[in-house]
């Protein structure tokens, strides 16, 4: 069993340190972090990128200018009126494969948004996500599509900006454009086509603007590596726990029959008693032992009267023939029988069987049984059913 039990603990700490490594890996893996790629040249066709628009009033000059040059930043120039009081001007980021054919994005796994954005002067812009909503939205018409709206401020210096994409609002003028409950606030992020940085009422008006949003990143979880990781893992405990409980059971099983094996000799306790023994007073002790070992009276007082020799003499003999005591001896002695009796008789309850190997009380005989053979009498019948039954020692003893 000590084995066994070695192999186990090695296979428990094996587990341990694969599930680690494993979570390690999968929850690393599980916070997503994607850089938006701008296009600004032709590419795989199926790639997704994104493309800079413009939506603004005609004006001149006008209201907004994207710098085309920029490859890795969203650059441009405000120039709004100061007369009109809602100039709806805005660089907006359309989703696009490499030849700029317009696509829908999956963001739904993403939940939040973050850039650096430079504005001179200081300025409060507004920050829109459009997407494609099948109950109410005309392909390609950005009026129809939910616009999931939120604002941020920047200034000349650069302003980090992280904006919680699950957590934006749609304005109400929206739901009266296209007769919507407005209640139904929910929008969904899986077929995004627009991002849109615009100016707001409170933007700059009359004066020159220029605004630079960099590092736009896009960041969030996806959760089915952690759904991996979690199955993985189940897994691995599920099968240790099985191949646990079937080595366990096999190891059990393989050491009852070895202490039965080494018990054989005190099985067949006829057999000392027919063995010739040149000191009687050695022959009487055995003989005495192994004829009233079931009676739950015998002690040591009583095999010294029937064998009329002294208690030195009887702890003398034991020793040096089985190197016990009187004790452990006699336990032994029951012990060993009530295992045959539990692998022959099948019919017969524990209780019976402790008590015709001289047990009295059936909690005692239980706990003795469990010492000697690892486990209780109920299993170790389990365990010996599963094994063929060992040879009776008093026919071997018999042979010649």
């Amino acid at each position: 069993m000590q084995e066994f039990y070695k192999k186990a603990l090695y296979a428990f700490m094996l587990i341990v340190l694969a599930d680690a490594l494993l979570a390690i890996v999968l929850v690393d893996r599980s916070y997503l972090s994607q850089q938006l790629p701008l296009a600004q040249e032709a590419g795989d066709a199926g790639a997704l990128r994104w493309r800079v628009g413009v939506t603004a009033k005609q004006w001149y000059p006008p209201m907004v200018q994207v710098d085309a040059k920029a490859r890795d930043k969203l650059r441009f120039d405000l120039n709004l009126p100061a007369a009109d009081p809602d100039p709806n001007a805005s660089a907006d980021l359309l989703a696009s494969d490499g030849k700029g054919r317009p696509l829908q994005a999956d963001l739904s796994m993403y939940s939040t948004i973050s850039f650096v954005a430079k504005c001179a002067p200081a300025n409060s812009m507004m920050f829109i996500v459009s997407s494609f909503d099948e109950h109410v939205s005309q392909r390609g018409n950005y009026l129809t599509y939910p616009p999931a709206t939120t604002y941020f401020s920047c200034n000349e210096a650069g302003v980090p900006v992280t904006l919680d994409l699950t957590r934006l609002t749609i304005p109400p003028w929206w739901f009266d454009a296209v007769h919507r409950d407005l209640a139904r606030q929910d929008y969904l992020l899986d077929r995004v086509e627009r991002m849109v940085f615009g100016a707001t009422p409170q933007s700059p008006r009359g004066v020159p603007a220029h605004v630079e949003i960099s590092w736009i990143t896009l960041r969030g979880r996806d959760y089915r590596y952690l759904a991996w990781l979690a199955g993985l893992v189940t897994a691995g405990w599920v099968a240790f726990g099985v191949w646990f409980f079937r080595g366990h059971a096999r190891a059990m099983l393989a050491s009852v029959d070895a202490q039965l094996k080494k018990d054989l000799p005190l099985v067949a306790y006829r057999q000392l008693t027919l063995e010739p023994y040149r000191d009687k007073e050695k022959a009487a002790v055995l003989k005495v032992i192994a004829t009233n070992y079931t009676n739950p009276e015998l002690d040591l007082e009583g095999v010294v009267a029937a064998t009329g020799t002294n208690r030195t003499k009887v702890n003398d003999v034991l020793k040096s023939e089985l190197g016990m005591t009187f004790t452990s001896y006699l336990n032994k002695l029951r012990l060993t029988e009530a295992a045959r009796l539990l692998t022959e008789k099948n019919e017969t309850t524990v209780a019976e069987i402790a008590y015709s190997v001289g047990y009295a009380n059936v909690s005692y005989f239980n706990k003795l049984f469990k010492e000697e053979y690892g486990c209780t009498p109920k299993a170790f019948r389990t365990l010996a059913e599963q094994q063929d039954p060992p040879a009776d020692p008093v026919h071997e003893t018999a042979a010649p």
